[in-house]
């Protein structure tokens, strides 16, 4: 008898272990398969992104949506590069532009002698970029069909010739910062917010090993002090990156990274380097023009509206 009480409990205990495996792996599933669960100041009601992240961008052009590998990619690695997103005759055109800015300044009308300036308007919410910001940045109580869920912080000319630039490593570690850093990266499941995020556009070749930026690639949620031999651009902790023209790289501000001296003999390095944030955020001393800004679409102005949540939507209620 007692042999068979043994077997007995022994039995029970499997059957036990078999249903508590059998529902961790539907949690799992679940987890895998779940909509995150967003909230706005509505007593805790479940918000659709869907249906309030902006679908076209200020040209009418449908936002890009990011695959599944695209996704899991950057939230793991921190930085996704595109290869080849601009045509031939954009990055002609973008290029000749940013030469002139570099070089012949008064060529320019005074309003549009920036790095969004000319045909580089086209970039600040380039089809793929708004698909990526909606995934990554955009607040989705903050968007509508008329007002992007995200806003544009800096932009910048980063013009290298051979032997130009330096070695400055910085950031890492965003998961842990508290809130009222832009440099932040939080995550449940299922969603992201990024934070403050770069966007480089590459209107030339970058020869890997070149002077590329360079990534600590998962550092944004690194937990422990970098090693001391992270101060050298030779570690093989650094990765990078070679592209060709027309290519966009867009990376975490939460990540550590650095710029590095431009080694190519073949060509110049011809970056766009735009800087996106959440709409309640501000981190660069910076403003376009504002008769540029008076220019353009309705919907790309309200990349540059003002820096606050309350009421700060167009097209649609904050409370819903």
């Amino acid at each position: 008898m007692e042999g068979n009480d043994r077997k007995f409990r022994v039995f029970a205990k499997l059957e036990i272990l078999i249903i508590l495996l059998k529902k961790e792996r539907m949690d799992l599933e679940k987890i895998e398969t779940v909509e995150p669960f967003i909230i706005n100041k509505n007593l805790g009601k479940h918000l659709d992104p869907e249906k309030t992240l902006t679908q076209t961008n200020a040209e009418g052009l449908p936002a890009v949506k990011l695959s599944q590998e695209e996704k899991y990619l950057f939230d793991i690695r921190g930085w996704i590069l595109f290869e080849g997103v601009l045509a031939a005759g954009q990055v002609e055109e973008m290029r000749d532009f940013c030469y002139r800015l570099k070089y012949d300044t008064e060529s320019i009308p005074e309003h549009h002698r920036s790095s969004i300036g000319g045909p580089l308007e086209q970039l600040i919410d380039h089809p793929l970029l708004l698909g990526f910001m909606n995934e990554f940045v955009a607040h989705p109580p903050l968007a509508s069909q008329d007002c992007y869920g995200f806003r544009m912080d800096h932009s910048g000319l980063l013009f290298r010739k051979t032997g130009e630039g330096g070695f400055s490593p910085h950031n890492g570690n965003g998961i842990l910062r508290f809130p009222g850093d832009s440099c932040v990266y939080r995550c449940i499941p299922g969603k992201v917010n990024a934070g403050m995020v770069r966007v480089a556009w590459e209107l030339n070749p970058v020869e890997e090993g070149k002077g590329g930026t360079l990534f600590v690639t998962g550092s944004h949620k690194g937990v422990f002090t970098a090693p001391e031999s992270l101060q050298s651009p030779d570690s093989p902790i650094w990765e990078t990156y070679g592209c060709s023209e027309g290519s966009v790289l867009f990376f975490t501000e939460a990540l550590t990274h650095s710029p590095t001296t431009w080694k190519s003999e073949k060509y110049d390095r011809v970056p766009v380097f735009n800087c996106y944030n959440t709409v309640n955020s501000k981190w660069h001393n910076w403003n376009p023009h504002p008769d540029h800004v008076a220019e353009m679409p309705t919907k790309r102005q309200t990349l540059f509206r003002p820096v606050h949540v309350a009421g700060n939507v167009i097209g649609g209620a904050y409370r819903d």
